[in-house]
């Protein structure tokens, strides 16, 4: 009896562990965003998706992966945006510069079954895909172009993986280039480039500036010029208008003053010599007031004309005592000029 019940323990014991074993391959459970395919008797059967998933056990079983990067013998496949981080790779570019790029790359499984069946190494692939994509694109560049247009290599690198992955099961979502390293003589030599390229910049931009004032002063000048030739215009024309009405003015006063006297008179010839007289003897009468010394000579004429100056005097006596205190009061002898 002792013996039947050890031999009973063992057997539960056995049914036991295969039943656990039976149940550990015939229960999966797959975790969200990842698959399992799953093959029976060494052929794809199905893809086992996220949650419980009952195979029959010893003729059913996930296929594993061999990627690198990935854990040797993993089965579950994810399903999510995956990165491959480049290291440094050397690259020439067309112009005979090796240069070290470093990259990134996103990419995505769309369909697992091509992803494990149309390609061994998935990740491997799209690495030596990658550098020999990044050689073709940047060795068709110069240097400069490809420091300057990492847009265009990013988007050629993108469509060159995205159309050899694409019979891979794999979407290639976004290629980025993050470091574009040259040699140590070359960089410095950009870098004199570069300074030299700013100056000459600086330079262009400072003769600009003095151009642009040189004319606005130029400007600011002809435009002052122009406004101040019409303020003298302007100015002359007024001085010459008010000196138009000045002489208006007096020559009216003038005509009034001959007509008053040529009525007082009556005659015009001796209208005439009153008014040739009255002008020389102011002129005496102003020559006599300056503090020059001066010698007068009298014409034989002078006592005619004195003599005509008391005639008229008379005259206006005789028309009118007011018109006659008006007029200029004869001298008698050159002392009285003089005074």
């Amino acid at each position: 009896m002792p013996e039947l019940f050890g031999l009973g323990a063992i057997f539960l014991a056995f049914l036991g562990v295969a039943l656990l074993v039976v149940a550990w391959k015939t229960i999966k459970i797959v975790p969200q965003s990842s698959v399992l395919l799953i093959e029976r008797l060494g052929r794809f059967h199905r893809v086992a998706a996220s949650g419980l998933n009952i195979i029959v056990p010893f003729f059913e079983s996930p296929r594993a992966v061999y990627w690198s990067s990935v854990r040797p013998g993993t089965t579950s496949i994810d399903l999510r945006e995956q990165y491959i981080d480049m290291p440094p790779q050397p690259v020439i570019t067309r112009d005979n510069v090796t240069i070290n790029v470093d990259s990134v790359v996103y990419w995505q499984i769309t369909d697992p079954t091509k992803a494990v069946y149309e390609v061994a190494d998935l990740v491997g692939a799209l690495v030596q895909l990658t550098i020999t994509g990044m050689r073709s694109v940047m060795g068709e560049m110069d240097l400069d172009h490809t420091l300057s247009n990492r847009d265009q290599i990013n988007a050629k690198l993108r469509i060159i993986l995205d159309e050899a992955t694409d019979k891979w099961g794999v979407k290639v979502t976004r290629v980025d280039v993050k470091n574009i390293n040259p040699p140590e003589d070359v960089r410095i030599t950009m870098e004199k480039q570069m300074t030299a390229e700013r100056n000459r910049r600086a330079l262009i931009l400072q003769a600009e500036g003095d151009k642009q004032a040189a004319i606005t002063r130029a400007e600011g000048e002809k435009q002052a010029a122009v406004t101040r030739s019409e303020g003298n215009k302007q100015s002359a024309i007024l001085d010459a208008e008010g000196a138009s009405q000045a002489r208006l003015v007096n020559a009216t006063a003038e005509a009034q003053a001959i007509a008053q006297i040529a009525s007082a008179i009556g005659d015009r010839k001796q209208t005439a010599q009153y008014l040739i007289t009255q002008r020389y003897v102011d002129s005496m009468r102003d020559m006599a007031r300056t503090q020059n010394s001066k010698v007068i000579f009298m014409p034989m004429e002078t006592s005619g004309v004195l003599a005509s100056v008391g005639a008229f005097k008379e005259v206006f006596a005789a028309t009118g005592e007011e018109t006659a205190a008006q007029l200029p009061k004869p001298p008698r002898s050159p002392r009285e000029l003089e005074k």
